[in-house]
């Protein structure tokens, strides 16, 4: 394994590093919370890193021709190879500094993929790279719930009866995505055990971002981050609120803040607090009717979307993470 990274925690917006390594350049839409997540991403892991990006909005809008974001090395990769790419540059790293082809130095191998190349069709490979316990990488999942690249698709990640344009509602059928959101992070951190760290977080709470960004590559071995990025566009607000969204997801218990650091869970932020009782959730409605993407729901829907979110963290195991219910053996 080479050597890891000397990254310490963030302590407060003053210590937040003044350099950035994803800058201006890029083509994304106004208010996505995809790249802010990667220029957070960015600032935390500092300068001696190769970012790995599958296709997606943030390749296709990083990457006009002759100009892109990244003041680090870049390269792209098929929609659903994050993880390959990933464990292949990390072994190559390490193949090229035993070789003393290079410097023998820590360097930051991160894959950034959606929620098509990671929820779906990248799910193999990167729990096939989750097992290569002798490669240091990251694989940074920026999820905005939907195919946003090829015009908002539903995801294995977009959220039950979210109007896409492969699921919008009609006379008929109403509601047309009758999946609930995909529990990624959840699903890895339990079938993974020798990974040492996967974590949840969400761009409206930086600083959490940025510190789980530098746990995961100071941890060792490979690590896993999910995080929840409003999209104006495929959630249809106006961007200005994107920041708001965000926070609410969290709220209203929606979206759990979590970390699972060598088989330790720990709940963070306000997930924190509402699990132990000191802050209460919000109603869902107060997030989903914000967007455009439930302007159909009925107060029906409203109130399955509330029970199931209630169920979640009532008889869950763990809130967010685990879905399983504890019975009484006698």
């Amino acid at each position: 394994m080479t050597t890891l990274q000397s990254l310490s925690q963030i302590r407060g917006v003053k210590n937040v590093p003044w350099d950035e390594y994803y800058t201006s350049g890029h083509r994304t839409c106004q208010g996505c919370e995809s790249a802010l997540a990667l220029r957070l991403m960015a600032k935390a892991a500092g300068p001696r890193t190769i970012v790995l990006g599958s296709t997606g909005c943030m390749y296709v809008a990083n990457t006009t021709y002759y100009t892109t974001p990244w003041v680090v090395p870049w390269m792209h990769t098929q929609l659903g190879s994050a993880g390959s790419a990933a464990t292949g540059t990390a072994a190559g790293l390490k193949a090229l500094m035993r070789k003393e082809k290079i410097k023998e130095e820590p360097i930051n191998v991160i894959a950034v993929c959606g929620d098509g190349g990671g929820a779906d069709m990248g799910l193999s490979a990167i729990s096939a790279a989750l097992t290569q316990t002798e490669y240091n990488l990251l694989i940074f999942l920026y999820d905005n719930e939907s195919y946003a690249n090829t015009d908002i698709q539903v995801s294995g990640t977009s959220p039950w009866g979210a109007n896409t344009t492969f699921s919008p509602p009609g006379r008929v059928h109403r509601i047309m995505n009758r999946r609930w959101k995909k529990n990624v992070a959840g699903m890895l951190a339990t079938g993974h055990p020798e990974c040492r760290y996967v974590a949840t977080t969400c761009t409206s709470y930086p600083l959490d971002l940025q510190n789980k960004v530098r746990k995961a590559l100071t941890t060792g071995g490979p690590t896993f981050i999910h995080t929840l990025d409003p999209c104006p566009k495929g959630w249809d607000y106006d961007p200005r609120y994107s920041h708001e969204l965000g926070e609410l997801a969290v709220e209203t218990g929606m979206w759990v803040l979590y970390e699972v650091q060598d088989s330790k869970l720990t709940l963070n932020g306000p997930s924190k607090a509402l699990a132990n009782g000191t802050k209460q959730r919000k109603p869902v409605e107060e997030y989903l009717m914000r967007q455009g993407r439930f302007a159909h729901f009925t107060p029906e829907d409203t109130s399955y979307v509330q029970r199931k979110i209630d169920d979640m963290w009532t008889k869950w195991w763990v809130p967010g993470v685990i879905p399983f219910q504890n019975e009484v053996v006698t």
